[in-house]
């Protein structure tokens, strides 16, 4: 399959799901992953994602910016693993470009410039600038899912919903 035409594929699946665990190591070299929103895409980054400058999770990428993003759509049985390195950005002028109003309601209004508005210095970007992706588009109806899924525990056999891609750096560079 044609580099792009799987880059297209891994981002109408990733569009279609709206959060992704967003996996980063910890100082000790523990993993760990938190629901976060991916926002729509931009130049510059592959994902984006908003955060409270003040979490650990910025901690832990200034100590290792390496990050997986996982993705997995419930009702189609899709799936989205993007490994990448990720970069926090406070650039005022890029957030204020970018802000949603619905960001107001994972910071608060704690008064004065803390309102969770565009300028609360509270709101940081995290950009994640992928090396690698795989992927599971479903090839199948939900119908033949669920008959493949039944089928599978009667009879022992593992059923197949679709096939995995890979996307590699050099792919997602072009």
């Amino acid at each position: 399959m044609a580099a792009s035409k799987k880059i297209d594929e891994l981002y109408d699946l990733i569009d279609g799901i709206e959060t992704a665990m967003f996996t980063t190591r910890r100082p000790n070299g523990q993993l760990v992953s938190r629901p976060m929103a991916t926002q729509e895409r931009i130049e510059g980054a592959d994902l984006w994602f908003v955060t409270d400058a003040t979490t650990h999770k910025l901690e832990e990428l200034a100590v290792d910016p390496h990050v997986n993003c996982a993705y997995y759509n419930n009702r189609t049985h899709e799936w989205v693993s993007v490994s990448g390195v990720a970069r926090v950005s406070r650039n005022r002028t890029r957030i204020r470009q970018l802000y949603k109003e619905n960001w107001k309601a994972w910071f608060g209004d704690e008064g004065g410039e803390r309102d969770g508005g565009p300028t609360d210095p509270r709101i940081a970007l995290v950009l994640v600038e992928a090396d690698f992706a795989c992927y599971m588009k479903v090839n199948k109806s939900r119908p033949i899912i669920l008959f493949e899924t039944l089928k599978g525990m009667v009879t022992g056999s593992r059923p197949t919903f679709g096939d995995v891609k890979e996307v590699t750096g050099a792919e997602l560079m072009d």
